[in-house]
């Protein structure tokens, strides 16, 4: 499966990537017109496992009425500054939810489904997991 991506540059230090998908996303390292790139890519990664998760847990007949993949990172303090560390904490809101089934899916999630998340674990980067469940209104 191929895909691409074509990332035009837009002037100053500003870029406008253009997805196969027909998407445009503004990537502006002074933060003016869009996220930082190091930012996307975080958010590739939520996206990657929230995508998971939530599927794992429709299929586990769990009622999710909201989910929050809260992601701190750690970089490099040496050029390249790549991330050493990465936390991702699901904040899962629902009626009844069962730890067990949110457990199972933020783990097979991290070990076997999101692409971005065992990605970055090959090149070298500490990934951790964490949940917690809160009963909605």
């Amino acid at each position: 499966m191929t895909m691409n991506v074509n990332v035009h540059w837009d002037g100053d230090e500003r870029f406008k990537a253009v997805t196969d998908s027909g998407f445009d996303v503004m990537i502006d390292r002074d933060l003016k017109q869009g996220p930082r790139p190091m930012e996307l890519l975080l958010a590739g990664l939520g996206g990657c496992t929230s995508v998971d998760v939530m599927s794992i847990l429709r299929k586990a007949r769990q009622d999710v009425t909201e989910c929050v993949a809260q992601i701190e990172a750690e970089r490099a303090d040496t050029v390249p500054s790549v991330f050493t560390k990465i936390h991702v904490k699901f904040v899962v809101t629902g009626h009844n939810l069962k730890p067990s089934a949110v457990e199972r899916a933020v783990k097979l999630s991290a070990e076997q489904y999101c692409s971005a998340s065992l990605m970055l674990e090959k090149g070298g980067v500490e990934i951790s997991h964490s949940f917690e469940i809160v009963e909605a209104e």
